[in-house]
């Protein structure tokens, strides 16, 4: 049994266990117009009946509204993982950006069969008559679009790991691993398409036929074509990240994983990266080329002179491709080119995504190190 003890500014709980006593006092002051009342725990005896009265601890620094540790290295984290991946992509998209314009022009033309000797010929044509830079034309769009896309892709794939609990306490989840790839592409892809397609408008268009500027790209569209229009092809997208995405991350992440399990080290060195990243790029640009052509024809169905006819489904245009170019030469046009910059462009984003990401980590650990002494 307990009892509480009362005097005038002095509250006591005692509380007896048959072996142990424990008593807590506070004091309370009272000043002019206001009071401040001190708190001790319930009031419990052996039986469990609680004591009579019972009042709340006022913590004396409920004005410290500072975020917890806990919730700065999640913030920290955020931060790391956005910086990293738009580096990471913004350098991918720079090194093989020749390469992609090539690609794209070869995608969205029929008349035209894909060879690596016609794409040497389409490069020496443009360098010839506009100039080394013109082989990098439509990059600030991609610089513009891969920037944010890249930061929210990795961000969102590590968000979706902690959400679907990928790989938990060494549990090997690869059904888990694909949907949070996946989950990741669609995220930023919905985020960033717009800018997407004004890559690909400038991509097949000359600077003096075309479009000069990425806002000339938005405004024209805007004016002549429609809002609706920043959108046009983007469920051709959100189908082909899917499996492009998911089979990437699931890729690169179950290469590692294994990698681990053999050699016994889960960081490995630059080239090790590279090789995974770059069997993750072509595995990804594989499982996912055919939808890549017919967001690609939708994206530039008002620029294609080639194209006179309009599709404005997935399933017309699907079906157009098939009737007039077959399977290798419609669906799959260019996509040995697909083979040379999808594993180079893969490979540099994500070894360079995880070299970015520990070296900020390192720092950011350093960092916290010294504001703590």
């Amino acid at each position: 049994m307990s009892r509480l003890l009362e005097k005038p500014n002095i509250a006591m709980s005692i509380k007896s266990t048959g072996s142990q006593l424990s008593s807590t006092a506070a004091t309370t002051a009272t000043g002019e117009g206001t009071a401040a009342a001190a708190a001790s725990t319930d009031l419990e005896d052996e039986d469990g009946a609680h004591g009579a009265h019972q009042v709340t601890e006022t913590p004396a620094n409920t004005a410290n509204t500072s975020p917890s540790p806990r919730v700065r290295t999640n913030i920290d984290q955020v931060v790391i993982s956005l910086v990293s991946g738009a580096a990471a992509g913004a350098l991918a998209k720079t090194v093989i950006a020749p390469l992609d314009r090539t690609k794209i022009n070869f995608q969205i033309r029929k008349d035209v069969p894909f060879s690596f000797r016609a794409s040497l010929r389409y490069l020496q044509h443009t360098y010839a008559n506009e100039g080394v830079l013109a082989l990098w034309r439509g990059n600030s769009a991609t610089m513009a679009r891969i920037v944010p896309y890249a930061a929210i892709q990795f961000t969102a794939h590590e968000q979706w790991r902690r959400i679907l609990q990928v790989d938990k306490d060494g549990s090997n989840t690869k059904l888990r691993r694909f949907v949070a790839g996946s989950l990741a592409g669609i995220t930023s892809q919905s985020l960033t398409y717009p800018l997407d397609l004004a890559r690909a408008r400038m991509a097949v268009t000359d600077r003096y036929t075309g479009y000069r500027t990425l806002r000339q790209v938005f405004a024209k569209i805007w004016v002549e074509e429609g809002p609706r229009t920043l959108y046009r092809g983007y469920w051709a997208t959100v189908l082909g990240v899917i499996p492009y995405a998911g089979t990437s991350f699931f890729t690169y992440e179950t290469l590692k994983r294994e990698y681990h399990e053999m050699v016994g080290n889960n960081k490995p060195n630059t080239l090790v990266s590279l090789a995974f990243g770059a069997a993750a790029g072509a595995a990804g640009q594989t499982a996912s080329y055919p939808l890549d052509i017919v967001r690609r024809r939708m994206q530039t169905m008002r620029v294609n002179e080639a194209n006179n006819e309009r599709c404005p489904t997935i399933l017309e245009t699907l079906s157009k491709i098939y009737r007039e170019e077959g399977i290798k030469n419609g669906f799959y046009k260019g996509l040995s080119m697909n083979w040379l910059k999808g594993p180079i462009a893969v490979g540099i984003s994500f070894s360079t995504y995880d070299l970015i990401k520990a070296w900020l980590r390192e720092l950011s650990h350093l960092k916290r190190g010294r504001l703590e002494d």
